[in-house]
Order: C-alpha cells, then sequence, then structure tokens
C-alpha cells in the first residue's frame, strides 16, 4: 500500500498520526477505509498500451500533439549526451530535430543565444503555435540567462517569437517546468519545481510575475517517493503538474512530491495582488503523487499515480478511477490528447539514476473513452 492510500485513510477517519490511527482506531475500521479507498482507485478494466515512438539513451519529457495530429517532443538538459531538445515524430515513429539541426546545436561549453536551445523542460501546441520552454537552467547548475519561451509557427516552422521571463519572476536555481496557454485573456501560466511558486506571464505587455512563492499550495509536501515500494528522491519537487480548465478559467497545479491538488481563478492570477491571489488558493482534492496533469473537453483530469507506476483520472464529481497500470506506464510524465487518445511519455525517472546508457524512453498513448 502507498502512502498516499494511508493518507487518504487518515483523512477520511478525520486522524491527523499514524500513532493516533493504530492507538485509537480498531484495525477493523482502518481495514475498511483503506478497501472502500482502493475500491475508488480500482477503475474499470486495464487499457492497452501502444507504443508511438521510442529513443535509445535520450530521456524524453514532454509530448504535444496538435490540432492535426502532429507529434512533438523534448528532452532536457539533464545530461551532457542529450542530443536533440526538440524533435518531431512522423507516423512512422522516426523523429527528426525541430525546426532543424541548427536550433539542437548548442553543448554545455558554448555560449549561450537566441538562436539555439539551451535546456528545453516542456512543448506544448496550442493555436497552430508550439511554444517551447526552456529553463536556461542546463544540468541542473543554474540559470545561465532569463528563462524563455520560443514560439514557432507551425504553419512555416519559422521562429514567430521570443517571451523572456522579467527579473524577478524566477529565482538563480529555477526550474521553470510546465507551462499552459491561456489564449482568450492572452497570458501563459508557468510552474517552477526547484524553487516553489507560479509565473504569469501576460502576452499583452510581454511581462511576468512570480506568485504563491514559497507558498504552502506550491511546496512539496516531503522530500521522496515509494515507486513501487522503492525509494525515490532525497529533496522535495514543488509545484510540477499544471492543467488549466478553458471552460472556467481555473489553474489546477501540484506538487510533485505531494498528494494535494490545488487551483486558483485565473482572474485573480491576471488582477489580483500577491496576498489576494495567496487568500484565493483552493484545496481541491487528495491525489496520487503526479508529474504533469491534463483536461479534457468534458471536465476529467488525467494525472499520473508514479509511485504505483500508473495513470488516474479525476472525474468532475470527484471520484478518482485508476486506468491503466504497470510497468508499460513507468513513470507518465507528460500528457497530451488527440482523437480521443491520451498521448504520454515514460521518462523512467525513477529508473534512470545518474544514466541512461543502455536505456529506452517512449511516447505511449492509450484510447480514452
Amino acid at each position: 500500500m502507498s502512502l498516499f492510500y494511508l493518507k487518504m485513510a487518515l483523512t477520511r477517519a478525520n486522524i491527523n498520526s499514524f500513532n493516533h490511527l493504530l492507538n485509537n482506531v480498531p484495525m477493523k475500521k482502518i481495514l475498511s477505509l483503506i478497501f472502500i479507498l482502493s475500491l475508488g482507485f480500482s477503475g474499470k478494466a486495464q487499457k492497452s498500451v501502444e507504443t508511438i515512438a521510442e529513443f535509445k539513451e535520450q530521456q524524453v519529457t514532454g509530448v504535444t500533439v496538435t490540432h492535426n495530429g502532429r507529434i512533438f517532443a523534448n528532452f532536457p538538459r539533464w545530461r551532457e549526451s542529450v542530443k536533440n531538445s526538440v524533435v518531431e515524430v512522423d507516423n512512422e515513429g522516426s523523429h527528426s530535430p525541430y525546426p532543424d539541426k541548427q536550433w539542437n546545436s548548442w553543448k554545455p561549453d558554448q555560449p549561450v543565444s537566441d538562436s539555439t536551445f539551451v535546456a528545453v523542460q516542456s512543448v506544448v501546441a496550442s493555436d497552430d503555435k508550439l511554444y517551447v520552454l526552456d529553463t536556461r537552467n542546463p544540468l541542473w547548475k543554474g540559470v545561465v540567462n532569463n528563462p524563455r519561451i520560443f514560439v514557432f509557427d507551425l504553419k512555416t516552422d519559422r521562429l514567430l517569437d521570443i517571451l523572456i521571463l522579467s527579473d524577478g519572476s524566477f529565482k538563480s536555481n529555477s526550474y521553470t517546468n510546465d507551462l499552459r496557454i491561456d489564449n482568450r485573456n492572452g497570458y501563459i501560466y508557468i510552474t517552477d519545481s526547484n524553487e516553489a511558486g507560479l509565473i504569469v506571464y501576460d502576452l499583452n505587455n510581454r511581462s511576468s510575475r512570480r506568485v504563491l512563492d514559497n507558498h504552502d499550495s506550491t511546496k512539496g509536501e516531503f522530500s521522496s517517493l515509494s515507486v513501487n515500494g522503492t525509494k525515490w528522491g532525497n529533496n522535495p519537487v514543488h509545484s510540477d503538474g499544471i492543467a488549466y480548465d478553458t471552460e472556467n478559467d481555473r489553474l489546477y497545479f501540484h506538487a510533485l512530491t505531494g498528494y494535494t491538488l490545488y487551483s486558483v481563478a485565473g482572474e485573480a492570477l491576471r488582477k489580483e495582488s500577491k496576498p489576494r491571489i495567496e487568500e484565493a488558493v483552493k484545496e481541491e482534492a487528495t491525489t496520487p503523487a503526479p508529474d504533469g496533469m491534463i483536461f479534457d473537453e468534458k471536465g476529467n483530469l488525467y494525472m499520473a499515480d508514479l509511485e504505483n507506476t500508473a495513470i488516474v483520472v479525476l472525474r468532475p464529481e470527484g471520484t478518482i478511477e485508476t486506468i491503466v497500470q504497470g510497468d508499460s506506464v513507468g513513470w507518465a510524465d507528460t500528457f497530451s490528447i488527440y482523437d480521443d487518445y491520451l498521448y504520454f511519455t515514460d521518462s523512467k525517472i525513477h529508473l534512470a539514476g545518474s544514466g541512461v546508457e543502455s536505456m529506452t524512453f517512449t511516447i505511449n498513448r492509450i484510447a480514452l473513452e
């Protein structure tokens, strides 16, 4: 049993400590709580996982699928052996550097520029544009210059814009992890997983500000996970997963080493003062520890259950179901939805350690209802 299920049992029983649980609650009730909770997470029949692309010795994290089926992926600069930062995957599963080799040619001993990727952590396609989030933090050695978002026109595959994060909205050791595009209001929302907080970028005035800095909602709740019974990690991983509910203008976010899903109104992020934003944060649900997250058009929120190498869905009514689980899922890092399929990367973070030699990483998909 993972710590998540134990926490759920404690929460449901209104108990604040494990010792209190053992000393004050009959074992029959404890077992009943765990049994009921596990039923809620058992889900329906196991879905079949289809592998779309494989990458040998190249650790993929991000994936995005455009409205017309183009697939893009990225590889973070966690090691010097990274060959490409961004690739496009074709229908046969082959891949090529995007937009070309030159953009992917940077090496750690070279100066940085605005014509090469340095340390890409996420790619998101929206409205015929590809947004490439460059942390500018290669090899986890600190930010070499302002993190930025390269925007490419997918009709021409040419650079359209460079969105540079403002001074003060990031820190020297920030790791800008994931982003969501709010086209209706002209904003981009970004998580910082190394220095707890969110970054809000205003596309109209081309500036960004930092909010919920070191706030309880953006901080990791503990320093490690237990992935299939094996400890992973020694330090908290803060605000990581992010999902934007366009229908209700609400941003959801989650620490990787945590079991609590939070949300805040988009309008508050765009217009309110930082103290008012903190007051507007809402605790939405207790969930498994996830990495990336994504909403579908029906309001279902998909996320990983990293500790059980599974993918779960949080329904609008508040129930959680496991929809697929096992080694074929692995560390479900990032999600994208296209043509009634949920695409996801298996970044194998729990297995990679200090090297990825002889390892194969994948983009996969499962059919949705």
